[in-house]
C-alpha cells in the first residue's frame, strides 16, 4: 500500500540521516514479510505517490547495513524489497518467489535484475519464468538468504546487523 511505502522511505531517510543508528531491519507484522502488492490496485486509477523501485534502491544505496528478516512469505513485490537488502535472515517455514509470472506480469521493481546478480542467471529463470514459491532452505543454497534460523528472525536479524 502507498502508506507501506511511505512508512519505508520516510524511515530509511531518518536512519541513513541519524548517525546513532548503525543498522536497518525490515521486517514485516504478524508472521509475514509481504505477500506484494495487491493487484486489484493495478486497474485503479494512478494515484500520486512512493513507488516501490525507487524505496528499493534507497534500500539498496544505503550506507547503513540493511538486513531483512523474512518471516512466512516473501513474495513479488515483497522478495523484491528483501533482494534490495543487504542480508537477508529467513525463518525456515518462509518461502519466497515472483509468483506475478503466473498472471502474465513481470517483477516491476528490479527483481529480474537483482535476483540474477544474487543467485546467478540459470536459477534467477527458474524462479522468475515459474513463479514458484522457494522454502527457505533451498533459498539459502541458492545464496538468495544469508541464514535461515528456526528462531526469531528478528533477534538474529539484530544479531547480524551487530555482526555487521
Amino acid at each position: 500500500s502507498l502508506s507501506v511505502l511511505q512508512a519505508l522511505e520516510d524511515g530509511l531517510k531518518r536512519a541513513d540521516a541519524d548517525p546513532s543508528v548503525k543498522a536497518v531491519m525490515i521486517c514485516g507484522e504478524n508472521g509475514k514479510f509481504s505477500a506484494g502488492a495487491d493487484i486489484r490496485g493495478f486497474s485503479s486509477p494512478k494515484k500520486h505517490g512512493t513507488a516501490l523501485g525507487p524505496i528499493i534502491s534507497l534500500i539498496e544505496r544505503s550506507e547503513k547495513p540493511v538486513v531483512a528478516a523474512i518471516e512466512g512469505v516473501a513474495l513479488g513485490g515483497g522478495l523484491e524489497v528483501a533482494l534490495g537488502c543487504h542480508y537477508r535472515i529467513a525463518h525456515v517455514k518462509a518461502r519466497m518467489g515472483l509468483p506475478e509470472v503466473t498472471i502474465g506480469l513481470l517483477p516491476g521493481a528490479e527483481g529480474t535484475q537483482r535476483l540474477p546478480r544474487l543467485i546467478g542467471v540459470p536459477a534467477a529463470l527458474d524462479v522468475i519464468t515459474t513463479g514458484r514459491h522457494i522454502p527457505a532452505t533451498e533459498a539459502l543454497k541458492l545464496g538468495l538468504v544469508d541464514e535461515v534460523v528456526e528462531e526469531n528472525t528478528i533477534e538474529a536479524a539484530i544479531r547480524l546487523a551487530n555482526k555487521v
